[in-house]
């Protein structure tokens, strides 16, 4: 009888560190900075953004306030060059990513969503960041790929986001971040994924879109 036990327990605890291991939780958080104009009575206080209202900037936060996000090295050009790639993907704090296109994080019109992932997805996505730091895979151009169409291409990567495409078919679907925006708050109010919104300042008109999929 005390040896049935002893199996019983070895293999209950082997089950359950198995489960435990299979189900832990990671949760990323999606950053999302709306793209805005200046109000005509700012004009010129207020700068104009790369994109204007379709503009704005989107990121992964990896860790614990650290944010990947793609970046152009340079001057942005017309159509990708793979030879002579002009792109770099950094990590940045919360303040200097909302802070990018030359306001102050206090005053940006901002989103985020908080997705779960599992351990192999995490550590993935981990990989994928310290890759795409060292080498950028794919030059930042009007017509390729952005912040946007990078985003999708990580999460898709990674299994967030089921439907994988080339990269000039992604950087043609997703060729401004609202569309990327639009999709995962539609996940995310499938999913009950938790979204957080915050207002931006009044000197600036910001594209439409809140807690829906606008």
């Amino acid at each position: 009888m005390r040896k049935y036990f002893i199996l019983f327990i070895s293999i209950f605890l082997l089950s359950t560190t198995k489960t435990l291991g299979k189900d832990t939780t990671y949760r990323i958080k999606i950053h999302f900075l709306y793209g805005s104009r200046p109000m005509k009575e700012y004009k010129r206080t207020e700068r104009k953004w790369f994109g204007g209202k379709l503009g704005g900037h989107i990121g992964i936060e990896v860790d614990s306030g650290r944010i990947l996000n793609f970046l152009p090295a340079g001057a942005v050009s017309l159509y990708p060059n793979s030879e002579e790639p002009n792109s770099n993907f950094v990590l940045l704090n919360e303040v200097r990513f909302y802070s990018i296109l030359g306001g102050h994080i206090d005053s940006m019109k901002r989103m985020t969503i908080e997705i779960p992932i599992n351990k192999k997805q995490k550590l993935l996505l981990d990989k994928i960041s310290t890759k795409y730091q060292k080498n950028s895979p794919y030059d930042y151009a009007f017509f390729g790929m952005r912040c946007g169409s990078s985003t999708y291409d990580i999460l898709s990567k990674i299994g967030v986001l089921k439907k994988k495409f080339t990269q000039k078919q992604t950087a043609r679907r997703i060729f401004y971040p609202r569309r990327l925006r639009k999709k995962l708050v539609k996940l995310a109010v499938a999913n009950k994924w938790q979204i957080s919104y915050v207002d931006g300042t009044k000197r600036r008109k910001w594209e439409r879109g809140r807690n829906n999929s606008k």
